[in-house]
């Protein structure tokens, strides 16, 4: 009976663990009662916010975030949580792989409409077949972007992924099926997605004895959850979740103190975040729980932890709109702030306080930006510096988006005509999801034109570029010619300058 009454708990996603309880017993709002009561969330206006708005500034030091490792070949089971330790420098280390070189876009139509046959033909297939079968469509699907194989296959693939993620007969078919899943997903627009496998992944979640399977389930939700048709209360329901898994240190879904699903929780979270303009009523106990993940003995945790603080942060100023009006004295005080801080985006208002005790929040963050202890290896160290020195900026002044201390910022560019500065949490949040998903695949999605992950990450377009270009991969594949060929690719990397 405990254990329908969970399942129950877990498929609508408002059930409190006694730690949250504990702690809403001393706060005086209730994530529960959040829903209903925030203003409307719209998550078209959060996804299309145009980086016109952003034209200010913002900077991400190449040296100070951490970021996720794409899976070292799209063969293996992506490990969601095989988290990077230092730097993203640029995506050019990405352009630079040959896997998005190794395949063409007809050879993965060809591949994926065999491997789907054989898929749905499970009649004496055994566990090494089906392990392959998953493992070459996921390779094809995150190589290339293949929605036109995909159209009218949808409803037939999902209750095979599923069957394979419900029977759990090993790690490796259970962690490909959830991989192809969400592969899927962010390819393939279909409304209901979401609302058929959003039960099964919380099952998955909840009753898996492994800790990567529940991991990678958790990622899979996520990427669910935001490509595959969920509403705002849907997307609500599902923090909510995440919030409970991270607060109870994963003993709400059985991974106690697990570090890879708190870390997993954590990453899930921050981007479904994105997704909801108004997060004023679930802000203070969000903060409350990752600030004592800032405790955590993982740094991967911490780091995840930090990076939704500043996001929360971030969140609490939105654009200034028609209505909103402002006494001469605060003209006055902020045109003298802006000539001492030009980074600052003036355009943004304070509509709430992200969180009660502010001086809390920037002193621990800066006490890890500075940590010095002989019991953490010097490269956890290192990235626990380097990430909270950018956090601690964005949760001094949110207004500064995500810069460092540096002049340096990270742009993804489309050739000539476009580009995206990743200088905003939630740019960088999605950027992540995508790329941890797609892997070195992530340029040809962007090139062959996946509305779902454009949409996701919007660009400016700057003019049409002088001549056509031509495909990543049609460009040479050896290593002596990329040198040459590098500003050819759809996307290259740069500090950026106004022309």
């Amino acid at each position: 009976m405990h254990d329908d009454l969970r399942r129950k708990a877990l498929e609508s996603g408002k059930t409190v663990s006694k730690k949250a309880q504990s702690k809403q017993s001393s706060r005086g709002s209730s994530r529960g009662n959040s829903a209903p009561n925030s203003r409307a969330a719209s998550r078209v206006q959060s996804r299309d916010v145009s980086d016109d708005e952003d034209l200010d500034k913002g900077n991400l030091s190449d040296e100070t975030t951490q970021r996720y490792r794409n899976p070292p070949s799209a063969e293996l089971p992506a490990d969601a949580t095989d988290i990077m330790a230092d730097s993203i420098n640029s995506i050019d280390a990405l352009l630079e792989t040959d896997d998005i070189n190794e395949y063409t876009t007809d050879q993965a139509r060809f591949a994926v409409n065999n491997v789907i046959d054989e898929i749905l033909d499970r009649k004496g297939s055994s566990t090494q077949t089906r392990e392959h079968h998953l493992t070459v469509y996921a390779k094809y699907v995150a190589s290339h972007y293949l929605a036109d194989v995909l159209y009218n296959r949808v409803e037939e693939l999902l209750p095979a992924f599923l069957r394979s993620i419900r029977a759990e007969t090993t790690e490796t078919e259970t962690t490909m099926a959830l991989r192809a899943l969400a592969l899927t997903a962010i390819t393939y627009a279909a409304s209901s997605l979401y609302e058929t496998v959003s039960a099964p992944l919380k099952r998955t979640i909840a009753d898996s004895q492994s800790a990567p399977v529940k991991a990678a389930a958790i990622y899979s939700l996520g990427i669910c959850t935001v490509f595959g048709g969920a509403g705002d209360d849907e997307i609500l329901d599902v923090m909510t979740f995440l919030h409970e898994v991270v607060a109870s240190d994963g003993a709400f879904v059985n991974a106690d103190d697990s570090a890879e699903v708190v870390a997993a929780a954590l990453h899930t979270y921050g981007l479904l975040a994105t997704e909801v303009d108004d997060l004023e009523h679930e802000s203070e106990d969000a903060v409350t729980t990752f600030l004592d993940q800032l405790d955590a003995d993982n740094a991967k945790v911490q780091i995840a932890a930090g990076e939704n603080i500043a996001l929360l942060f971030e969140k609490c100023y939105t654009p200034r709109e028609e209505d909103d009006e402002s006494s001469e004295e605060e003209e006055d005080s902020l045109e003298e702030e802006l000539s001492d801080r030009p980074h600052i985006q003036s355009y943004l208002i304070k509509r709430y306080n992200p969180y009660h005790n502010a001086k809390e929040v920037v002193d621990k963050v800066n006490a890890l930006a500075s940590l010095s202890t002989k019991s953490m290896n010097r490269r956890d160290k290192r990235s626990l510096h380097q990430a909270f020195a950018t956090i601690a900026l964005t949760v001094e002044d949110p207004r500064s988006g995500l810069q460092a201390n540096n002049a340096s910022k990270m742009v993804v560019r489309i050739h000539r005509e476009g580009e995206m500065r990743v200088d905003k949490w939630w740019k960088l949040m999605r950027l992540n999801a995508v790329r941890r998903l797609l892997g070195s695949g992530f340029v040809n999605h962007y090139f062959e034109g996946n509305k779902q992950v454009l949409d996701a990450l919007p660009m400016i377009m700057r003019g049409v570029g002088e001549a056509g270009m031509q495909s990543p991969r049609k460009m040479p594949a050896n290593k002596a010619a990329k040198g040459k060929y590098r500003d050819q690719r759809r996307f290259i990397s740069a500090n950026y300058s106004e022309n």
